[in-house]
């Protein structure tokens, strides 16, 4: 533990990618590649994709977090990334039995409460042991979506002004941990992300926004807005959008999606936005003096 701490105070070396499931562990690996920055990948068994498991340097069961604290302590990284989805400890997530026996303290603990509960268990048990955490924005800023437009489509005034209200609506639910997105038609809100993710807050969009058999047309100046919550630790929850966003969107009937500059990750960019430009959907970053700023984030 104390070469671990030695290691994030010097900033050398690497840096450890925890990888759950989707992309984005690979595209920090590769942001990092490209920075010539050394990386090693712990894979979460069950979560990470085969890709990603292909690269790893170990794999853990999710439950198993005395494992997981034993190997990054052992390559005494310079810092710690947590990147790609992993599901909340629950009876199905119960892989390996004497992992979640032998971190049943641990697990009671970081199961308890709602998702930031979860999110500041998580920092503290690493921060514990020597630790540094780091956040996406940090080591690949290449990855998150700049100010401004960023598509060769631009709003209107009607869904300049769509986007006002989600930003305000999004603001005033942040110190109820409710979500990170909404659909809005002007000022009429169609829906607000909950625990099940903004592809279905979309789809209960899209229900809403037409009628039975998804004939007529949707609201006026409706779009999707996408920003971080007040006082979230962006180092390890970012808000994030992708060409699967882009498609859903669309499908609900948005004419573009706004999000934050700087606090939002953009997978796959290239194709992202050529997706958007494809469909005719507007992608905007919102100035960064709309968000909330990231106190935890290494100077």
């Amino acid at each position: 533990m104390a070469e671990a701490a030695a290691r994030a105070e010097t900033g050398t070396g690497p840096v450890a990618i925890v990888a759950g499931a989707g992309r984005l562990p690979l595209l920090i690996a590769a942001s990092l590649d490209r920075a010539g920055r050394a990386c090693r990948v712990l894979a979460i068994r069950g979560f990470a994709d085969p890709a990603t498991r292909r690269r790893a340097d170990a794999t853990v069961d999710l439950l198993d977090v005395r494992g997981a604290l034993e190997t990054l302590c052992a390559w005494a990284p310079a810092g710690v990334t947590l990147a790609g989805a992993v599901a909340r400890p629950s009876p199905a997530a119960l892989l390996n039995t004497m992992a979640a026996y032998r971190n049943r303290e641990a697990l009671r603990s970081l199961a308890s409460g709602g998702d930031d509960h979860l999110l500041r268990g998580v920092l503290a048990l690493l921060e514990e042991h020597g630790l540094q955490v780091l956040g996406v924005r940090d080591l690949a800023p290449d990855l998150m979506a700049p100010a401004g437009r960023f598509g060769r489509v631009s709003p209107d005034e009607a869904a300049e002004a769509s986007v006002a209200s989600g930003r305000a609506l999004l603001a005033g639910l942040s110190p109820h941990d409710v979500g990170q997105a909404a659909v809005v038609a002007s000022r009429r809100v169609l829906a607000v992300e909950g625990p099940e993710g903004t592809d279905r807050m979309l789809a209960r969009a899209r229900a809403l926004a037409r009628r039975p058999l998804g004939l007529g047309r949707p609201p006026a100046a409706m779009v999707l807005v996408k920003r971080a919550k007040d006082g979230q630790d962006l180092r390890v929850d970012l808000p994030a959008i992708g060409p699967r966003t882009v498609k859903r969107a669309a499908q609900a009937g948005c004419l573009g999606i706004a999000v934050g500059a700087g606090d939002t990750l953009v997978l796959d960019r290239p194709e992202t936005v050529a997706l958007a430009d494809r469909l005719g959907l507007f992608l905007l970053g919102l100035p960064a003096d709309s968000l909330p700023p990231d106190p935890e984030s290494p100077r």
